[in-house]
Formats: structure tokens, sequence, C-alpha cells
């Protein structure tokens, strides 16, 4: 098996885990029904198999998901306090943030990560940019805080996806 096809069916075997469980019989149907997948299309599968991407998932798993769920937490107080407390100031608007991160896979994981977090929306992307709605424009010498927007996720998913 070519390494296209070993990713293609440790992703399909990865999906069908977290799909069906883990009863034996249900692993024995996974593994055909992986088998298959990856022997039809593992030639045209994007999908490759090599022990960086064991290391990055763990990365992710293990820097990743605390930091994002610590600034999910964070969000979601500051906008309960915004709703509760109508006397705070809001400044809503769309800002440009600019990105560091090179793959799409990797800016895809930021935008997903900014649009979960309450009080802020990725809009679009380009090359080099994100496009945000947020609910309380900071800015710092007349520029969008960057770092407020994206600083905690793009450096950590800047490592796990080089």
């Amino acid at each position: 098996m070519t390494s296209k096809r070993v990713g293609l069916f440790l992703a399909s075997m990865i999906v069908w885990v977290l799909l069906a469980g883990v009863a034996a019989e249900e692993l024995i149907l996974g593994v055909v029904v992986s088998m298959l997948i990856a022997l039809l299309f593992g030639k045209a599968s994007i999908y490759t198999f090599d022990i960086k991407w064991v290391t990055r998932s763990l990365l992710f798993l293990v820097k990743y998901v605390p930091v994002f769920v610590i600034e999910l937490i964070r969000a979601n107080i500051d906008v309960v306090v915004r709703v509760l407390n109508p006397k705070l100031p809001i400044n809503p608007g769309f800002v440009k943030v600019p990105t560091e991160l090179k793959g799409d896979f990797a800016k895809l994981m930021l935008a997903n990560s900014i649009t979960l977090t309450p009080g802020t929306i990725a809009l679009d992307a380009d090359d080099s940019n994100l496009y945000v709605h947020w609910i309380d424009v900071k800015q710092v010498n007349g520029k969008v805080d960057r770092l407020a927007v994206s600083g905690p996720f793009e450096r950590i998913l800047g490592r796990v996806f080089k």
C-alpha cells in the first residue's frame, strides 16, 4: 500500500470509529470498508501518511484544544457580561486580520476557531488575511489588535501545521 492509501485508510477508520463506536463487529466492518475505500480511491487521495502527521495530531490535541477551550470560555463570559450589562460599550466592526499561516487547512482551522468563539465571525479569507466581524474592535496605535482576535490560536496552529 502506498502512503496515500495508508493515509486514506487511517482517515476513514478514524471517522468510522467516531461514528460507529469500538464494538468488535463494528471495528471489523470498519476495517473492511476503510480498506475498500483506500484501495478504490487511494490513488486520488490527498491524505498521505507519515510520522509527522501523528506528531502534529498529538501536538494539536495536547496544546491547541486546551487553549481553544480557555478562549471559548473567556469569549462566552465576555458576551454574557455585555448582554447583561448594556451600558458596557461595544464597538462592532469588520476587521482585516493578517495571518502568517500558509496552508489552507491551517487557515481553515484558524477561521473556524475565530468563528466558534462568541463575539467574532470569520467571513472571508485571501492569501494572507482573514476578514472578521468583531463585537468589540480593539485598536492599538490605529491598527487592529491582531493578537486579540487570532493570537493564541495562530501561534499554536503555526507550530502544528508547518
